[in-house]
């Protein structure tokens, strides 16, 4: 009987397919996950924008494959988690889009007469009601994405541009330094940087979040004019004058 089981389970391992797309219970929540068998020694995983990815010896079962990822259970729903709150971030070009300003939700709005607005979501939003603001940009009726695209990026950076400079100065008096130059960032790891010319970088995406985290980053970077390290010293210049910074911290590892 023993041989008999041995030799179905190794039948199962050999005619298994290379790839395919299999589900299992993590933690009380269902994952989808892709199984792919090649030639290596131990399991691989990776999560990303396409999920769950298992790599494994060819010849290892099904069984032994999924007691490992309930083992791993708890890295890869945190992690699968962390790549959800990434794609929800993400901005799509629409009309009735919402465009996040300092924590706030924002939409495009069109007038009867082709003139564009950036409308702040109230909580009477819910019923359909929006509040107006003084913004407005002329452009046709019928809007693409890109033209939409194009709007909110610049409305982006004026508004970026307009409270980071003011946060500066004031986080820059309060430190007693020379205000900066400051430049918008794309950068793909960093939330703002500081060089020693004393050109201050921050990410044109720090406007989407709550001003609490903006000034965060905003006397993290000067600080660096005072230290540019991160030793106890730096810490305590950023603390001496934004307090909650282990909270903000916090929050924007969060983030991503």
């Amino acid at each position: 009987m023993t041989i008999l089981k041995n030799l179905f389970q190794f039948e199962d391992r050999r005619t298994a397919p290379a790839c395919e797309t299999r589900c299992v219970s993590l933690n009380g929540k269902e994952v989808v996950y892709t199984l792919k068998r090649c030639k290596r020694k131990t399991i691989g995983m990776k999560v990303d924008s396409d999920g769950l990815t298992v790599r494994v010896p060819s010849r290892e079962s099904l069984r032994w494959v999924e007691s490992v990822l309930r083992d791993k259970a708890h890295w890869i729903v945190k992690k699968l988690d962390e790549w959800e709150n990434k794609k929800s971030s993400r901005l799509a070009w629409e009309e009735e889009s919402v465009f996040p300003l300092l924590g706030e939700p924002w939409r495009l709005a069109v007038t009867a007469t082709g003139v564009t607005r950036m409308t702040q979501v109230t909580q009477a939003a819910v019923k359909g009601g929006v509040e107006e603001r003084q913004l407005k940009l002329p452009l046709s009726f019928a809007l693409t994405a890109r033209q939409i695209e194009e709007i909110v990026m610049e409305w982006y950076r004026d508004q970026a541009l307009t409270c980071f400079s003011e946060r500066i100065a004031y986080y820059a008096d309060k430190l007693g330094v020379a205000r900066p130059q400051l430049r918008l960032s794309r950068a793909k790891t960093l939330w703002g940087s500081c060089n020693s010319r004393g050109v201050v970088h921050l990410h044109w995406r720090l406007i989407q979040m709550p001003l609490s985290l903006v000034d965060y980053v905003v006397a993290h970077e000067l600080s660096h004019l005072i230290e540019m390290n991160h030793s106890s010293a730096f810490w305590q210049t950023v603390g001496r004058v934004y307090p909650d910074y282990l909270k903000a911290r916090k929050q924007l590892k969060k983030l991503g």
